[in-house]
């Protein structure tokens, strides 16, 4: 088992390697420091002066891979490539265009963005299962003909419809929580009802068609014939058979959804105010902070290569031949 974590592992330091690389080649090599600053500055007849004044005060006045002019290892460190690259590995963002420091303001709006994603993540699997085991249960009758049907047309329906919806019902017309906004503390939770209840239901009809699926293709084995052979009902059939073993699908489609639990949701938060990730990246984008986007970048890069470690890692809980590999 200890081996088949360490090749995880080891596997995913290329990956993240190729996407550090990838992403410095699109934000420094196809759209070189002078092109963000005429993007930055917004005028149309920029002086050169202008140009190098704001490479200067950002650190893009560097080379790109080798400092020539420099001394010893000056020569690969004081490169635009050692120090906004290379320091993405140690966690170190710097500072966005403004002057603001990137990390301080992550460590800032996790916290928002955690507070939306993890209830919907959670409450939101309870209940796609639920939903699940019961059209399984009630295979091939009108309840599961009718609930596949309902699950179709809530996944083919925009997010936006929800969330423009939900403001105007539940905020709007019934006045039952804020349309927008978001406090800390205990006076925060009546601005997360809304996105919560709103990223629950947007999900209900893709989990609730996957779960079924995992769960139907499980009932057809010969395991479960065999359990049904000896006597047993048809809901300990499900419950203590047929969801114990379709625990590897379902723990590869929640465990890789880990990384938006901090990275937030981009639609969700700036509809709802919620000064989470999720907005972060999308004022930065607009402001075209290329700094906050490129460290944003690596950070989701790095969360979902270990949602995908956590997967493989999860395997070896609830399935005992994985451990021999």
């Amino acid at each position: 088992m200890l081996a088949y974590i360490v090749r995880r592992v080891l596997y995913a330091v290329p990956i993240l390697i190729g996407v550090n690389l990838i992403t410095f080649t699109l934000f420094f090599v196809v759209n070189s420091p002078d092109d963000m600053a005429r993007m930055h500055l917004g005028v149309k007849r920029v002086t050169p002066e202008a140009i190098e004044k704001w490479k200067r005060e950002r650190g893009y006045d560097k080379p790109l891979l080798y400092n020539a002019g420099a001394e010893g290892l000056d020569k690969v460190t004081e490169t635009i490539f050692f120090q906004k690259s290379v320091a993405l590995f140690a966690f170190r963002f710097g500072q966005a265009d403004d002057g603001r420091d990137i990390g301080h303001d992550i460590r800032q709006r996790m916290w928002p963005s955690l507070a939306i994603a993890v209830p919907v993540f959670l409450v939101g699997i309870l209940v796609n299962i639920t939903f699940a085991l019961m059209l399984a249960f009630f295979r091939a009758t009108y309840i599961d003909v009718w609930g596949v049907v309902a699950s179709v047309v809530l996944m083919s329906i925009s997010m936006l419809f929800y969330i423009i919806g939900g403001q105007f019902l539940i905020g709007k017309l019934w006045h039952l929580v804020p349309i927008s906004g978001y406090d800390d503390g205990i006076n925060g939770i009546k601005f997360l009802i809304l996105p919560v209840v709103v990223g629950v239901v947007s999900g209900i009809g893709s989990g609730t068609r996957w779960y079924r699926t995992i769960f139907l293709e499980e009932i057809n084995k010969d395991y479960v014939r065999t359990a049904r052979a000896k006597g047993l009902s048809e809901l300990r059939v499900l419950f203590g058979h047929v969801l114990k073993n379709a625990m590897i699908p379902i723990l590869t489609g929640a465990v890789v959804v880990i990384p938006l639990l901090f990275m937030g949701s981009l639609l969700t938060e700036s509809f709802f105010g919620i000064p989470g990730l999720g907005s972060y990246t999308i004022e930065a984008i607009q402001a075209q902070d290329f700094a906050i986007v490129r460290a944003m970048v690596f950070l989701g890069s790095v969360l979902y290569i270990v949602g995908l470690l956590l997967t493989d890692l999860s395997y070896t809980l609830v399935d005992p031949r994985v451990r021999l590999q």
